[in-house]
C-alpha cells in the first residue's frame, strides 16, 4: 500500500520534470560566483559580476527552452535532480548535464552489440 503511494507520489513529482524546463534558484550561485571574483566583499564590481552571470543564466535558460524536447525524458529528470542538489542550482549545470547525457547515448547507439544489447568492443572506425 505504501509503495503504491509513492510511486503515485513520484510520478506526480516527475510528470512538470519531463513537460517543461524547471525553474531554478540561481541567485545563490551566482551571488557565490561574484564574490569569488571580488576582492572583498564590498567591492563594486560584484554587483555587476552577479548581473552578468544572472543574464548568463537567463541566456542558458533559454537556450534549454528550446532543446528541451530534443532531451530524454530520463535524462532530464536525473539531471534536474542533479541540478538541484547541494542548495546551488544552475541552468549551466543542468545543460551541461543533458549534453553529456544526450552524447553518451550516442555512443553508446554507435557500439557494435550482442543479441542482447550488451558491448561487444570498440565501435568501427569509418574510414
Amino acid at each position: 500500500m505504501i509503495l503504491a503511494k509513492v510511486l503515485a507520489l513520484g510520478a506526480q513529482l516527475l510528470i512538470p520534470v519531463v513537460d517543461s524546463v524547471p525553474t531554478l534558484n540561481v541567485e545563490q550561485v551566482c551571488t557565490g560566483i561574484a564574490q569569488q571574483g571580488g576582492v572583498t566583499f564590498h567591492d563594486s564590481a560584484i554587483g555587476q559580476e552577479k548581473k552578468d552571470c544572472l543574464d548568463s543564466e537567463q541566456g542558458i535558460r533559454d537556450e534549454l527552452v528550446k532543446q528541451w524536447p530534443s532531451f530524454d525524458g530520463s535524462d532530464k529528470v536525473h539531471c534536474t535532480n542533479e541540478s538541484r542538489m547541494g542548495g546551488e542550482s544552475s541552468y549551466t549545470e543542468l545543460l551541461t548535464c543533458l549534453e553529456m547525457a544526450r552524447d553518451v547515448r550516442a555512443m553508446r547507439a554507435a557500439e557494435p552489440q550482442d543479441a542482447l544489447g550488451t558491448p561487444v568492443g570498440p565501435p568501427k572506425q569509418k574510414h
